[in-house]
C-alpha cells in the first residue's frame, strides 16, 4: 500500500492497529487510554487536516475495535463527511471532490484465536479485496515473494537484497536445478559462496511450500461458516512474518528433516496464543504435511469426531428440543453407516460366492480335459498298469481298465475331485475374515435387543412434551454408542 500511494502521489499515513487497542472507541486523542493509542488517534486527525491527497492506512484491523472503524462510515457515503478532532476542538471535514481514501487491512481472526468481524455498514459500503483473490493468475509471483522478503532475514542471503534482483532469480533457477551460467550474475560470487546461497534457497522452498499450504487452509478456514465445519477452526497463519522467522534459522547444511522440525518447533511456539485450540490447530497442521502418525492420528480422529457430535448437539444453554433433534440427527447418520456397511458385506459375499464359482467351473473343465486325455490314451494302451497312489499319479499316463469305456475313470477322477475340494476347504479356512470372530453373533442379538427396548421409547419421547429431557439423552447417548460399536465391529472385525 505504500508503494501504491508513492505511485499516486498520495501521502501515506498509516496508523498501527495493535498500538490503538480495543479500548480505543473514539477519534478524540483526549479520550485514549494511554500515550501510544493518543499518538496514533492525533495522526488520523492529521491526515483528515490535511484533507487532500492522503492514503489514511489502517494497519492490522483486527486488533482493534469495531466500534472506533465505525468512525470512517460516513466516507463512504455520498455526503464524503467525518467528524473529528483537531487540537482540542471538534470539526466537521467535508472531503467531497478530494482525493483522500481510506484502507484498512487485517486478518479474520484476533491475536487471541477469535474470529474478528468488520461492522456490517461499514463492509457494505467498502470495497472489499482478498489478496489471494486479486492475484489470480500470478501464483509464482506471490510464491515467490515470500522467498524475496527473506533476503534481509538470513545472513547468507543477505549480500543479495543490496545487488541486482536479476541475481536473485538466477540463484532461484539453480536450486529448481535448472542449468545458470555464473558469468550472468552481476557480482563475482565465489564458488562456494554460490553452493551456499542454493543450499539455503533450496530448503526455503520446504518451507515456503508449508506456509503456503498453511496460508491457504487459513483463509479458507476463516471464510466458512462455523455451522458447517467438520473440525475445528485452523487459525495458524502462513505469513511473511512467519517466513522471515523461519528464514533466519535456515542453513545450508541442515537436513530436509532438520528444516521440518525447525518448522515444527515454530508453529509449536506461535500456537501457545491459541491457548486451548493449540493442540487441534497443531494436529491439523501435521496432517497437512504428512506427519500425523499414531497415537496423534488417533487423536485428531477423536477431535473430529467429538467436534461434530458436540456441534450437532447444541451447546448449554440450547433449547433441550434442539439438542435432542441434533442428536437424533446423528443417530440416523449412525443407522445410515450401519446400513452401508451391511451393505457392504453383502457385495462383498456375492463378489467371494463369484469367484468361487468361476473357481469351480476352471476345476470341472480341468477334469473333463483330464477325462478326455485319459479315454485319448485308453485307446492307445493295451495292459494296465498297477494303480498308484494320488500323490505320486501321473495325470496324463492313465492306463484304461479292461472293462472299456469310461467306467474305469470315475473313481480316479472321484479322488481328484476330493483332493480338490479338500484343497477348497483348506483355502476357506485361511480365510478367517469371512466368518465372525467367537462372540460376534451374541454381542450382535445383545446390541438388537437394546435397539428394539430404546428406540421406541425414544422416538416416542422425542415428540412428545420432552418432560424427561436428561433421561433421554442418556438414551441416545446409549444409542450412539451401540451403533457404534456394532459399526466398528462389521468394518474391523470380519471385514476386509
Amino acid at each position: 500500500m505504500e508503494y501504491v500511494a508513492n505511485r499516486l502521489g498520495l501521502v501515506f499515513m498509516k496508523i498501527n492497529g495493535p498500538a490503538l487497542g480495543h479500548e480505543v472507541v473514539s477519534i478524540d486523542p483526549a479520550e485514549a487510554p494511554n500515550a501510544t493509542a493518543a499518538q496514533e488517534v492525533e495522526k488520523v486527525n492529521l491526515a483528515l487536516e490535511m484533507g487532500n491527497n492522503v492514503m489514511l492506512y489502517l494497519d492490522d484491523i483486527q486488533h482493534t475495535n469495531p466500534e472506533f472503524l465505525q468512525k470512517f462510515i460516513s466516507l463512504c457515503d455520498a455526503q464524503r463527511r467525518i467528524e473529528g478532532v483537531w487540537r482540542g476542538r471538534s470539526r466537521t471535514y467535508d472531503l467531497r471532490g478530494k482525493k483522500f481514501c481510506v484502507v484498512m487491512a487485517g486478518n479474520p481472526y484476533t491475536e487471541s484465536g477469535a474470529a474478528f468481524k468488520i461492522p456490517d455498514m461499514l463492509a457494505n459500503r467498502a470495497d472489499t479485496y482478498n489478496l489471494g483473490d486479486i492475484l489470480g493468475g500470478n501464483l509464482e509471483a506471490f510464491s515467490l515473494s515470500y522467498i524475496e522478503n527473506t533476503l534481509t532475514s538470513n545472513r547468507t542471503l543477505a549480500p543479495l537484497a543490496t545487488r541486482e534482483q536479476a541475481d536473485v532469480y538466477r540463484f532461484i533457477k539453480m536450486a529448481r536445478g535448472e542449468e545458470v551460467a555464473t558469468t550472468d550474475f552481476s557480482y563475482g560470487y565465489a564458488g562456494a559462496e554460490v553452493q551456499e546461497i542454493v543450499g539455503v534457497i533450496k530448503h526455503l522452498f520446504r518451507v515456503q511450500e508449508v506456509l503456503l499450504r498453511v496460508n491457504k487452509e487459513y483463509i479458507a478456514s476463516a471464510a466458512m461458516d462455523d455451522k458447517f465445519r467438520t473440525e475445528p477452526a485452523f487459525k495458524l497463519q502462513g505469513s511473511y512474518r512467519n517466513m522471515n522467522k523461519l528464514a533466519e534459522k535456515v542453513a545450508a547444511a541442515m537436513t530436509g528433516d532438520e528444516v521440518d522440525r525447525l518448522v515444527d518447533d515454530h508453529y509449536a511456539g506461535e500456537a501457545q496464543t491459541l491457548t486451548v485450540a493449540a493442540e487441534q490447530n497443531l494436529l491439523k497442521l501435521a496432517e497437512m504435511r504428512g506427519r500425523l502418525q499414531g497415537e496423534r492420528a488417533e487423536r485428531w480422529a477423536l477431535i473430529k469426531r467429538e467436534f461434530q457430535r458436540v456441534r450437532s448437539l447444541g451447546g448449554a444453554a440450547d433449547d433441550p428440543a434442539v439438542r435432542v433433534a441434533g442428536q437424533l440427527s446423528v443417530l440416523a447418520e449412525r443407522v445410515e453407516q450401519v446400513k452401508d456397511s451391511l451393505l457392504l458385506a453383502a457385495e462383498r459375499e456375492a463378489a467371494n460366492g463369484k469367484e468361487l464359482q468361476q473357481a469351480q467351473m476352471a476345476q470341472q473343465a480341468r477334469l473333463v480335459e483330464l477325462m478326455a486325455q485319459a479315454q485319448a490314451q485308453a485307446q492307445q494302451q493295451k495292459a494296465p498298469e498297477p494303480e498308484k497312489k494320488l500323490s505320486t499319479l501321473p495325470m496324463p499316463n492313465l492306463a484304461p481298465p479292461t472293462t472299456g469305456g469310461l467306467d474305469w475313470a470315475r473313481p480316479i477322477v472321484a479322488r481328484i475331485a476330493s483332493a480338490l475340494e479338500g484343497l477348497n476347504q483348506a483355502t476357506l479356512k485361511v480365510d478367517v475374515h469371512n466368518e465372525p470372530p467367537p462372540g460376534v453373533q451374541e454381542l450382535l442379538a445383545q446390541q438388537v435387543a437394546i435397539v428394539e427396548r430404546t428406540l421406541v421409547p425414544l422416538v416416542r419421547a422425542a415428540t412428545g412434551n420432552l418432560q424427561d429431557v436428561r433421561g433421554l439423552q442418556d438414551r441416545v447417548d446409549q444409542m450412539l454408542g451401540m451403533l457404534q460399536e456394532i459399526d466398528e465391529i462389521l468394518k474391523g472385525k470380519y471385514l476386509r
